[in-house]
């Protein structure tokens, strides 16, 4: 028996949500799910950090015996590592010192708490936690012959260190940790099938290191033109922020990200966007809203087999329109040439609708959503 439920106030109920986080997955998830998404979680990258790494001991001996002027935090996770790991190393008060005596800035609110958690307090944060923020403040202030630290967050900032040194400002970079492919590839692979097969209604990115490592991931399995082609028509791509979004933009994926770069604006933006996206027919005297895996027939949410909605998503590209069996079986994922079964896929579906009176049978020729003459209709995508 289909699956009856009350359409959740969040939005998301029917709709199948890809988050590839590593860091804050759960948490992201628990907010995806309360508003009704089915979740399928997918790390594309593992955090290692480095306080046993001799290029970042090497940075933080560099800062100590040649003071910076400025200092640029960019993560609170990679701020408090690297206090961390100087403690370690018998350096952490000498750090201190070094970072008091010089300009602190922060990207942020959490990375401010990070600094004021070590007991310093930064020079200036911005309001709209960019990096190009910071980097504008620092290149119009000046920057030749000073010394500025860098707090890398994963990866090299594309084009914050060459734009200081092109203005004369000698860079250090602290790469405090480093992103690395997940050490358990199933998950991320499974992601990947979903996406190629156009399964999720959207995928989510919280960093630009995930991106490269879900599209690298794509491409080793010789799935990247089939994941790219998903990604930039039917799989809503959103990140939490522009950084975020660079590797996918780079392969002419269009993504979308909030105003505010946080966990609970980017639900907030799916919470938008994917209902918008439903199509709407009015069909039998019933208004249908096709989402993800399942219909929305009226208030009702109903569980639809992918099958089923496969058939579904046929008959409403073309409504009221009488659509063959022979066209139908080529909708149907791995049918083969048997139109028995269509006949089996369309019961279930019905089945699954709860009123089978929305789909018509035309004898000898196939089927047909009932479409109401009058309706005033809204035609989204299929």
């Amino acid at each position: 028996m289909a699956e009856r439920t009350p359409p959740h106030p969040g939005g998301l109920n029917g709709f199948t949500v890809g988050v590839t986080a590593a860091r804050r997955a759960d948490e992201l998830g628990a907010l995806l799910a309360r508003r009704g998404a089915a979740v399928q979680h997918a790390p594309a990258l593992r955090i290692v950090p480095l306080a046993d790494d001799g290029e970042l001991l090497a940075a933080t001996r560099e800062l100590i015996d040649h003071a910076p002027d400025a200092v640029v935090a960019t993560t609170a996770i990679g701020f408090r590592g690297w206090i961390e790991a100087a403690d370690g190393w018998g350096t952490g008060e000498a750090l201190l010192d070094r970072l008091r005596g010089a300009e602190l800035l922060a990207r942020g609110p959490k990375v401010k708490g990070a600094v004021r958690a070590a007991g310093l307090a930064e020079s200036w944060s911005p309001a709209s936690e960019s990096l190009a923020e910071v980097l504008d403040r620092l290149l119009g202030a000046g920057v030749a012959g000073r010394r500025i630290a860098l707090q890398l967050h994963g990866e090299p900032l594309p084009g914050f260190v060459e734009a200081l040194r092109a203005a004369g400002a000698d860079v250090v970079v602290v790469p405090v940790y480093r992103w690395l492919p997940p050490e358990e590839p199933a998950p991320l692979d499974r992601l990947l099938d979903s996406l190629a097969a156009r399964t999720l209604d959207a995928v989510t990115f919280t960093s630009a290191p995930a991106a490269a490592s879900l599209l690298a991931r794509a491409e080793s399995r010789g799935l990247l033109p089939r994941v790219l082609d998903a990604l930039r028509a039917d799989v809503l791509v959103a990140c939490v922020g522009p950084v975020t979004a660079l590797p996918l933009q780079a392969r002419e994926v269009p993504t979308l990200h909030p105003e505010r770069f946080r966990l609970g604006p980017l639900v907030s933006l799916l919470c938008a966007e994917l209902p918008a996206r439903a199509r709407v027919l009015s069909v039998a005297g019933h208004r249908l809203e096709i989402r993800g895996h399942a219909v929305l027939v009226g208030t009702e949410l109903r569980t639809v087999p992918p099958a089923g909605m496969a058939l579904l998503r046929a008959l409403a590209r073309r409504p009221g329109w009488v659509v063959p069996r022979a066209e139908l079986l080529r909708a149907l994922p791995g049918a083969g040439r048997d139109e028995h079964a269509v006949e089996t896929a369309m019961a279930r579906l019905r089945a699954a609708l709860g009123t089978p009176q929305l789909i018509q049978t035309v004898v000898k020729r196939g089927y047909r959503l009932s479409l109401d003459a009058r309706a005033d209709t809204k035609y989204g995508p299929p």
